[in-house]
């Protein structure tokens, strides 16, 4: 694939870059670089390679949703500078 000038002139608008006439030259022969590099791809033979989403097989990482300090009102409660009937935090009002 060939990159052309205006390729090279969006895409120095898209990234909001201002390229010398050196650099613009050699971001052409960069990307095209990298795009023959990629276009080998098309070389390979991939009839009866299955389709991956990953690169490494993965299961569910997420633990089991398990209750494990239950409801210990009393102690959260107990280092409180001030509470309301035993029950809840009570805090200074934020609105008049």
């Amino acid at each position: 694939m060939v990159i052309t000038d205006e390729t090279i002139d969006y895409v120095g608008i898209l990234a909001k870059l201002e390229l010398s006439d050196e650099e613009k030259e050699q971001a052409k022969k960069d990307m095209s670089d990298m795009l023959d590099y990629v276009s080998k791809l098309n070389e390979l033979d991939t009839e009866n390679v299955e389709a991956m989403s990953h690169t490494f097989s993965y299961n569910n990482v997420f633990r089991e949703d398990e209750v494990t300090n239950g409801d210990d009102r009393e102690n959260m409660l107990s280092n409180a500078p001030e509470q309301k009937d035993g029950c809840y935090y009570k805090v200074p009002r934020t609105f008049d």
